[in-house]
């Protein structure tokens, strides 16, 4: 989740909040790619989540890497909760999901060279200590109690107000992983094409990543239980925006809809300060009960769109925010589906043609079929392997056009990157599919061993 924001003056003209969103539009080779990626750390020998503090926990691990590869570490009350180097950071989710919010890059060659980089930092410091980093939608195993919460102010804050609006808020917060990608926008047309896009086809990617179909250590019905506990969450922040696919959207229609989520937090000289559920709206006008006479500035219009939890949403950028975390090969494919589909004219289009035809029932269906079922999920006359096809082939397309090299000019392009998305098509497949039929197959039912099979 993200890190308090900074840098902003006072509000003093509700235009300000629109023409935040607004600086954020780009030329084209200005576009860049910032892939975030999320993994459960545990202890090798018991197969536990790691705790805070100790000798084997989540504190030894960010220490450990800010020792032994330069990072900068970064604090709060005392405790150390990041780090940061050469624009990215590491951080850590509320049950201590360690994540990496990579820097804005210019191509996928560069996003897996800072993956790869990243876990093996990660897994020098963790073998030193016995523990182990797996990537999965969801933790297989561990119940809510056994997760140690991470001393940040605005996950206290959070895990009290979740419980009172949705009935899987806090298996969000400290039982899932995710991988995503944060993707520039040209213009204010630009924008609201790509997130169109975005929100109706992001049922593909949830069906592709698929990786969460285990749960309090036995299998639940889902392929992916990370996006089904997001259906039931908090309506007023999560979903699919209807509203962007109706005319006359833009930037201030996405303030307007902002401006009408319940606000969490404001950050004041280091702390977090309880304002759940209080209005955006009423901190304009001076009137929030949290802050009574204090208006807010840009800094806290910034920290408030991260409180937004819509399967793609904007900020100066765009977040792709509907797969699963998984192994490594899906980190670098994860960016690499996006890219292809959202960075080439040609893509872009063919996509739009794929899914503007759509109800706002087909696309809330494909959205509760594709954590259901995954790869074989079926809405009405669509059938979301051949729909996952169809785009695959799109964004490889895409990645052809773009003509990235990498390795030296060795590679012409980006598309190896989709291999294992293809595989999935090829085979029906997704992660989950996999998982399930080792389970049910050689692992005789013993869920334990998937953190030997898949850790990094």
């Amino acid at each position: 989740m993200s890190i308090p924001q900074s840098g902003g003056g006072p509000i003093e003209s509700m235009d300000q909040l629109a023409e935040y969103l607004e600086s954020g539009c780009k030329p084209k080779p200005e576009w860049r790619i910032g892939t975030e990626h999320e993994k459960f750390g545990y202890c090798k020998d018991t197969r536990k989540p790691l705790p805070y503090a100790g000798e084997r926990s989540v504190q030894t691990m960010l220490e450990g890497l800010r020792d032994t590869f330069n990072w900068a570490p970064v604090h709060e009350d005392g405790n150390i909760i990041g780090l940061e180097k050469d624009g990215a950071n590491v951080s850590l989710e509320p049950g201590g999901q360690l994540e990496l919010s990579g820097a804005p890059l210019e191509s996928i060659h560069e996003t897996c060279d800072e993956a790869n980089t990243h876990l093996r930092e990660v897994q020098e410091v963790a073998d030193r200590i016995g523990v182990g980093f797996i990537g999965l939608g969801a933790a297989p195993e561990w119940s809510h109690e056994q997760m140690d919460m991470m001393p940040k102010g605005r996950y206290r804050l959070m895990t009290d107000y979740m419980g009172r609006v949705g009935t899987h808020g806090t298996q969000m917060m400290y039982r899932t992983c995710t991988v995503q990608v944060n993707l520039d926008f040209a213009s204010e047309a630009d924008m609201v094409k790509k997130m169109r896009v975005a929100l109706a086809l992001q049922p593909v990617a949830t069906a592709l990543f698929a990786n969460s179909p285990f749960f309090d250590g036995k299998p639940n019905g889902h392929k992916s239980w990370r996006s089904r506990i997001w259906r039931d969450l908090d309506a007023d922040r999560t979903g699919t925006l209807p509203f962007f696919f109706e005319d006359g959207m833009g930037f201030q229609r996405y303030v307007d809809y902002a401006l009408d989520v319940p606000m969490y937090f404001v950050y004041r000289d280091g702390k977090y300060l309880d304002a759940l559920g209080q209005s955006f709206r009423d901190f304009l006008k001076g009137e929030l009960p949290a802050l009574p006479g204090e208006t807010p500035t840009m800094s806290d219009w910034a920290d408030h769109l991260t409180t937004c939890f819509p399967e793609a949403r904007i900020k100066k950028y765009m977040e792709m925010r509907g797969a699963d975390g998984g192994p490594w090969r899906r980190i670098c494919a994860l960016p690499a589906f996006w890219v292809g589909l959202m960075y080439d004219s040609a893509a872009l289009d063919a996509a739009w043609d794929i899914c503007k035809g759509w109800s706002l029932e087909t696309r809330e269906e494909m959205r509760i079929a594709a954590s259901v079922d995954g790869l074989q999920a079926q809405v009405g006359g669509i059938k979301m392997l051949d729909l996952a096809a169809q785009v695959l082939e799109l964004s490889n397309a895409g990645l052809a056009a773009r003509a990235r090299a990498g390795a030296g000019g060795l590679v012409p392009d980006e598309t190896h990157f989709l291999n294992a998305l293809q595989e999935s098509v090829e085979t029906g497949q997704a992660p989950a599919d996999e998982l399930l039929e080792k389970y049910h197959g050689e692992w005789g039912g013993d869920l334990s061993r998937i953190y030997d099979a898949y850790k990094y």
